[in-house]
């Protein structure tokens, strides 16, 4: 369980780190909860008033059994539903078993210990008054019905009572979950936290926010263990812990990474000796972990996901440093790193000044600003870091499982990336917004050199629509190739290809979806190219003048007919898509073949710029046949499918031919924007 260990260890640095207290790690011995009520009382536990919360999480008190609960009674000590807390529960028609004989007991056995606080006695003054329910009646949080219980209504019957009477709905139906099994909105499922004003102005009354509270629970629950035993973690033996926490992913997760029922189905059987008795006092046989570790390691994890895991349905891909300094996420694609400074390097729309010369390979200029960015990091980073990466999924709501776990040092974790950055880059199309809350907010459109995520790849591989399962099934096989430097799996290569090649499939609208799908398919064919050939196929950001390649040239082609079409609809003022757009799929099909069609489809076109734009029709036609010479002999009218080397090409060609200087092709009136740059 070297994972445990690393992020037992985690938890020790995060805790020294300088953090704002929102952004740290939660104490062991509790658990996050969404609260949906607020009661606040005095020091002597007389009710002040009551409120219903919106999305407001809480860190509250919680026993080894309670904070993963699921079914049964498990009494939080302090906070807990209304079934838990409130004595008059049953009287009022609680749908549900009430539990606070439980919870008063566990309460009152704090508050006689040496380690009782006065808010936690305040807490139990109140309760024991047996009147939470008749006091949120009062302050018209909880409803009742017609009969005088406790009202549990279905969606229908709310839209009924009070909607369709233009009545407002009570608060406490817009934030308490609907029951599973019943279908029914049940008011005793309602979390209540604790406000205790001890003295007027008191600074901190809301009992999750004082740390001298939960240090007094903390050092309760760990002077109660009465089982001890060699914790598999530390070595040493101490007090062991019987159920491990949940949670980790958010407040509603019930799966855990730790757990056993070796009282039925067997899950070791003959193998150990536990009985449900010993395993309560002494800790189940097959493994031994310490409280403390536990709590810690699982807290940390909890911390490290929310903080700056990759969440993707249930699976969770978290990447962090032992010593709690920040380092590159795995997931993230190269803009999310470096943002505005890879706009120094990128290919800008035609409708701005500073052009670029697309000829010229920026795969250097990239190199280097990366490696300025990653240096960065390695600075903070010690030689002997250890760096984590960790992917945990669930099969079943209960049940969780790592699914991948690497050990790096920095520099091998920094080199890995940084490879992976530089391998994969290609024109991303990204917009960046201008004015944000301004009035009329813009927007520009811009192709900096980047590789892109996970994300971008299964979209632009399977569409928007994919399913969680093959979202899943995707991530895990990128991760290896960004961390490991592994090969990139060809079939997901060849799916983006056809699917960019695939121009027509796109609506008009959707042309700048193709735009960015074009881009990281020519990321992934570059990678491609570069990892899975002996030796690697390393092509240039940039566009290669004197590559011969018959994919290459084609790709050249068909971006060059496209431009010469472009103009020609631009000058007669139609807008439409050209020949070589709708007949892409083809092309990469049967390029010599098709290619015939769409030079024939030319002619039209050509005529009419011989009368409008004749400079620029002379300086195309000069570049055609340029490219035509360059072909081998045989290679033109090989008939066989292109592969994604062309659509390298098409995208160089295509961004060359709209970057280049207007002076040579058109007057300033003639700025031209294409679909795919329109969003």
């Amino acid at each position: 369980m070297s994972w445990m260990a690393k992020l037992y260890e985690t938890y020790e640095s995060g805790m020294r780190l300088d953090l704002p207290e929102s952004e740290q790690p939660m104490p062991i011995s509790h658990t996050l909860q969404n609260a949906h009520i607020k009661i606040t009382i005095d020091g002597g536990g007389n009710i002040k008033r009551a409120e219903t919360l919106e999305k407001t999480q809480v860190v509250l008190p919680a026993t080894e059994k309670s904070a993963g609960r699921s079914s049964g009674e498990a009494p939080h000590p302090l906070a807990d539903k209304i079934q838990y807390i409130a004595r008059d529960y049953p009287k009022y028609g609680g749908k549900k078993p009430g539990y606070f004989e439980g919870y008063l007991k566990k309460l009152d056995g704090w508050c006689r210990s040496t380690h009782s606080h006065s808010k936690a006695q305040a807490v139990k003054k109140y309760v024991e008054k047996g009147t939470v329910v008749q006091d949120l009646v009062k302050n018209k949080i909880l409803v009742l019905d017609e009969g005088g219980n406790l009202l549990c209504p279905t969606t229908d019957n709310l839209k009924e009572d009070f909607d369709n009477n233009n009545i407002d709905r009570p608060k406490i139906f817009g934030v308490i979950n609907k029951d599973d099994k019943t279908k029914r909105y049940d008011q005793g499922n309602a979390l209540v936290c604790w406000s205790v004003e001890e003295k007027q102005g008191d600074p901190i009354s809301d009992t999750w926010k004082d740390h001298e509270l939960q240090t007094a629970w903390i050092n309760y629950e760990a002077a109660n263990k009465d089982h001890t035993g060699l914790c598999y973690i530390t070595g040493k033996e101490t007090s062991l812990a019987v159920n491990h926490p949940a949670k980790l992913r958010h407040t509603g997760d019930k799966a855990k990474l730790v757990s056993s029922n070796d009282m039925s189905g067997y899950t070791f059987r003959g193998r150990f000796t536990d009985s449900k008795n010993s395993m309560e006092k002494q800790g189940a046989q097959s493994v031994g972990i310490s409280f403390d570790v536990t709590q810690k390691a699982h807290n940390a994890l909890r911390w490290l996901i929310s903080r700056q895991g990759f969440r993707n349905g249930d699976q969770a891909i978290v990447a962090w440093a032992v010593s709690g300094n920040e380092i590159p996420q795995p997931m993230e694609d190269t803009w999310d790193l470096l943002g505005e400074e890879l706009q120094e390097i990128s290919a800008p729309l035609p409708t701005e000044k500073n052009q670029i010369n697309h000829t010229v390979d920026l795969g250097q200029s990239f190199a280097v600003a990366l490696g300025k960015y990653m240096a960065g990091y390695q600075a903070k980073l010690k030689a002997t870091d250890n760096i984590i990466i960790m992917g945990l999924d669930s099969a079943t709501p209960g049940r969780m499982a790592v699914t991948y776990y690497q050990e790096f040092f920095p520099e091998e974790y920094i080199e890995r990336i940084s490879q992976w950055h530089n391998d994969f880059a290609w024109y991303q199309r990204h917009k960046i917004e201008k004015d944000v809350g301004k009035k009329n907010p813009g927007s520009r459109t811009v192709w900096p050199v980047c590789a892109p995520s996970p994300r971008s790849i299964w979209e632009a591989v399977y569409g928007s629509t994919v399913s969680d399962s093959l979202k899943k099934n995707t991530a895990e096989r990128i991760l290896p190739c960004i961390v490991e430097a592994r090969p990139f799996p060809r079939d997901l290569v060849d799916k983006a290809v056809q699917r960019a090649s695939n121009r027509s499939s796109y609506k008009s609208d959707e042309q700048w979806l193709w735009e960015k799908n074009l881009g990281i398919a020519c990321a992934l064919y570059r990678g491609f190219s570069k990892r899975n050939s002996k030796p690697g196929k390393e092509y240039i950001m940039g566009l290669e003048q004197d590559n011969t390649s018959r994919d290459y040239l084609y790709g050249r082609l068909l971006a060059i007919a496209e431009r010469l079409e472009d103009i020609s609809l631009y000058v007669a003022g139609e807008s439409r898509s050209t020949t070589a757009a709708r007949l892409m799929q083809r092309f990469a099909d049967r390029p010599s073949s098709t290619w015939r069609n769409i030079e024939l489809a030319l002619q039209p076109y050509i005529q009419r710029l011989k009368n409008n734009r004749a400079g620029f029709l002379h300086n195309i036609q000069v570049l055609l046949d340029d490219v035509m010479n360059k072909f081998s002999e045989g290679d033109f009218v090989n008939d066989k499918p292109l592969s994604g080397e062309f659509l390298l090409a098409y995208h160089n060609q295509r961004l060359e031919l709209r970057n280049k200087d207007k002076s040579t092709e058109t007057n300033e009136n003639d700025e031209l924007l294409t679909e795919g740059d329109k969003e």
